[in-house]
């Protein structure tokens, strides 16, 4: 008889938050599946759990994973665990997961923490739409494109971030989305939790040249007209570009999906710039 795959979440800080049934699930499988078993174990221990473990970083998960998948097969019921929070929102899982559904073995949640919904929960911006996306790329170009995909979207924004680019990061995420209403969430439910809101920019200088230590969230508020770029905004982005070289028409056609502002009325704005 083929075994079943238990998605199980773990606590994102504060370890009284595992469910009841989550413990449950720990205790009766033959094995443990861990992002890092060294960091699991904490864990583990601390409730008097003692199973194999398995170690499944993301940089070895689909190599890993046939293996795994052989012994629930063979009829062993497994439990998946990351770090923190929910596996494969943002950590290792969704390989595993994957392919267990295309073997056609039993996968089933056990659902709790999760660090995106946390931080989204208590940022005072509107929850019932929200858009999550993971670790922004490190790289500004990169970050940039994935900002574009999704500066039009009227649903919240939720990112992750690491500590030493959070100040960089907000300003960047101000100057391409506009000055919207903003909260950084860190280190969720541990003893140094701090939850900051505030536009884009005064988050920006909250955290310029500080030493920023722990998890980070951040959630940015959704397009709206409240969001649309003041003409001072506007006029120094043109300006920057302008000094780029770039065509009055395409930094025209771009701007407008960005600021909220007619492109007509940008090229108008840039021409009047650019001349003597």
């Amino acid at each position: 008889m083929t075994g079943a795959l238990f998605v199980v979440a773990t606590p994102i800080g504060n370890l009284a938050d595992i469910s009841g049934r989550a413990l449950e699930v720990l205790r009766s499988v033959s094995f443990i599946v861990c992002e890092d078993t060294r960091h699991s174990r904490l864990l583990l221990a601390h409730y008097g759990i003692s199973k194999e473990t398995v170690s499944l970083p993301a940089f070895a998960e689909r190599k890993r994973s046939a293996r795994i998948l052989d012994r629930v097969s063979a009829g062993e019921d497994c439990a998946l665990i990351t770090d923190a929070g929910s596996p494969g929102i943002s950590d290792p899982g969704q390989a595993l997961v994957s392919l267990a559904v295309e073997r056609g073995i039993r996968v089933s949640p056990i659902p709790g923490p999760s660090a995106a919904l946390a931080a989204l929960t208590v940022s005072g911006l509107p929850s019932s739409r929200f858009h999550f996306l993971g670790f922004l790329p490190r790289k500004s170009a990169d970050r940039a494109k994935v900002l574009a995909e999704v500066e039009l979207l009227r649903a919240t924004l939720v990112m992750f971030e690491s500590p030493h680019r959070l100040a960089d990061s907000l300003k960047e995420v101000g100057a391409l989305l506009g000055q919207r209403r903003a909260c950084v969430a860190r280190e969720l439910t541990k003893v140094h939790e701090e939850i900051s809101r505030g536009t884009l920019a005064e988050l920006a200088a909250r955290y310029e040249g500080k030493d920023v230590l722990g998890e980070i969230a951040i959630v940015v508020e959704g397009r709206s007209e409240a969001s649309r770029w003041s003409e001072s905004e506007v006029r120094s982005a043109i300006a920057e570009r302008i000094g780029r070289g770039e065509s009055l028409k395409e930094l025209s056609r771009d701007l407008a999906t960005r600021s909220g502002w007619p492109a007509q009325a940008l090229y108008r704005l840039a021409l009047s710039l650019r001349s003597p």
